[in-house]
């Protein structure tokens, strides 16, 4: 574990902002997924991430937004929820790209390069997996700084055991630099995000 620590704090280092305001521009915001309710609503977690995506691309700081999440089955749609709340809250729908297959961060920095044509982008997530996140990225082939959220921090149980399971996460990342995998799907390119930065 302390391996896998070292080795994300060193790829993440000077990359990693507070807040949207601190952040630099990029072309894209790369958006995390989680849990989202079976009322199709999310979480607070993916709520204070969309929040800082929205105020990234109010500040024109990123012109394109990519949610990517989980959508393996029809009836939880952690993309298309995060579509949602962006354009009800002032995004245009044709600026945000949605990927389907962002089952974990790795495959969501995978298919961001290799099926979305993300070059440089800004990921966001919370604070506690924004080394992780940044670090995945910018193994995986794009420029990556992030913004990690810490509002969230006040649902202490769920952050508490995020958290804990950070831990082992780290090495599993650094695993699966090692090995290059392949994220679960690939399938052809997206041109959604070269559209929306058009």
């Amino acid at each position: 574990m302390a391996a896998g620590a070292f080795w994300v704090k060193g790829v993440s280092a000077g990359h990693v902002y507070a807040d949207a305001a601190a952040a630099p521009s990029a072309p894209v915001a790369l958006v995390l997924g989680a849990e989202i309710y079976a009322d199709d609503e999310p979480s607070p977690f993916v709520v204070a991430r969309l929040e800082i995506a929205r105020q990234l691309y109010a500040a024109g700081k990123v012109k394109a937004i990519l949610v990517s999440g989980d959508h393996a089955r029809w009836a939880y749609n952690e993309p298309g929820a995060m579509f949602r709340w962006l354009v009800q809250h002032g995004v245009p729908g044709t600026q945000v790209a949605l990927d389907h297959a962002g089952f974990d961060t790795y495959d969501s920095c995978a298919r961001a390069r290799q099926i979305f044509g993300v070059r440089k982008a800004i990921v966001v997530t919370q604070s506690y997996h924004i080394a992780r996140a940044v670090a995945l990225c910018r193994k995986l082939g794009v420029d990556t700084d992030g913004v990690g959220d810490d509002s969230a921090r006040i649902y202490r149980q769920p952050w508490l055991s995020s958290s804990g399971r950070e831990r082992m996460a780290v090495v599993k990342a650094m695993l699966d630099v090692a090995s290059g995998r392949d994220p679960v799907f690939l399938g052809r390119y997206e041109t959604s995000v070269d559209d929306a930065l058009r």
